[in-house]
């Protein structure tokens, strides 16, 4: 396999993990300091599917570094 594959997985598997920590960090950042209010649920939706992004995104970096391992 030409070195470049290897490159771009390995470029594509640290931006995805570094994506995901960092929507996880956000996320656990805004829903503890933001007050909970039963009236206005809408931000709540939100940061569920920011953290489950985090969440499928930090699964893909996992996916795309044993996809770079079996490369070499």
């Amino acid at each position: 396999m030409p070195p470049i594959f290897k490159a771009l997985t390995t470029i594509t598997a640290w931006t995805l993990f570094i994506l995901g920590w960092l929507m996880l960090v956000f996320v656990v950042v805004f829903m503890v300091t933001l007050p909970f209010e039963p009236e206005a649920l809408e931000p709540w939706g939100v940061f569920d599917t920011a953290w489950v992004l985090a969440v499928i995104t930090l699964t893909l970096s996992v996916c795309t570094m044993k996809l770079r391992q079996m490369l070499e």
